[in-house]
């Protein structure tokens, strides 16, 4: 597994990638109300955990660059700021977005029952080559748990979506979870790439493959052996 994830990068490397960044990648994270979406963002871009943090209020985003497969890339992570509490999130908002954290609240289950509308809302107005990560956040309260990862396990095989359990609070599964997006994402742009050489090597144009569809997601193998493992999906 790449270094980065074993701890966040230092100043001097930090500073080495900004000089070469191969890759932005632009991620929206959204989900109900008080599910945990900053705080995992927080906790993934500058591993903090605020106990009195407040509800996002205006457009945000935050970043982290990480490498993966030899490539720099650069993780531009949006939060919804709030607005999904009055169900306000808009297109604008999606566009351009190559990857998708769509989180729950394992301890609520209203929030969980509504993943299927965010599913459907994402599938709308996102790209559809976009690649998406199911988060059951809230993981360490396990004694308060409302959602079981076998429901969650099932959704997401019907769905075609990654899945794990993570925890703001701990770290838990956070880094693992927004890693493996950002491979899934980065695997759906360098066959994007691959294809589009091929076209050019056959005297045709890139511009044939806009709105093509590059499912890397189509066939779920989710695995529930343990409770926090990220699941598996594969070609």
């Amino acid at each position: 597994m790449n270094q980065e994830m074993n701890g966040f990068e230092s100043e001097n490397h930090q500073e080495r990638v900004q000089e070469k960044i191969d890759y932005v990648f632009k991620v929206v994270v959204i989900g109900d109300s008080a599910v945990g979406k900053t705080q995992l963002l927080s906790r993934f871009t500058k591993n903090e955990f605020c106990f009195d943090s407040k509800s996002t209020i205006g457009v945000e985003f935050q970043t982290r660059s990480v490498t993966i497969n030899g490539k720099v890339i650069k993780a531009q992570i949006w939060d919804t700021a709030g607005q999904e509490r009055y169900r306000a999130v808009t297109s604008a908002y999606y566009r351009g977005a190559l990857g998708a954290m769509l989180v729950y609240d394992i301890t609520k289950r209203p929030t969980f029952d509504h993943v299927a509308r965010w599913v459907e809302e994402l599938r709308a107005h996102a790209d559809n080559s976009i690649v998406i990560m199911l988060i059951g956040n809230k993981a360490d309260l396990e004694d308060q748990r409302a959602v079981p990862t076998e429901d969650a396990v099932e959704f997401a095989e019907e769905q075609c979506l990654f899945f794990s359990e993570a925890s703001a609070l701990s770290g838990d599964n956070v880094d693992k979870a927004f890693f493996r997006l950002l491979e899934e994402i980065n695997g759906v742009v360098s066959k994007k790439a691959l294809d589009c050489g091929h076209v050019k090597s056959n005297g045709g144009h890139s511009s044939n493959l806009k709105g093509s569809k590059i499912d890397v997601i189509s066939r779920a193998d989710l695995e529930i052996s343990e409770m926090k493992k990220l699941s598996t999906c594969s070609c």
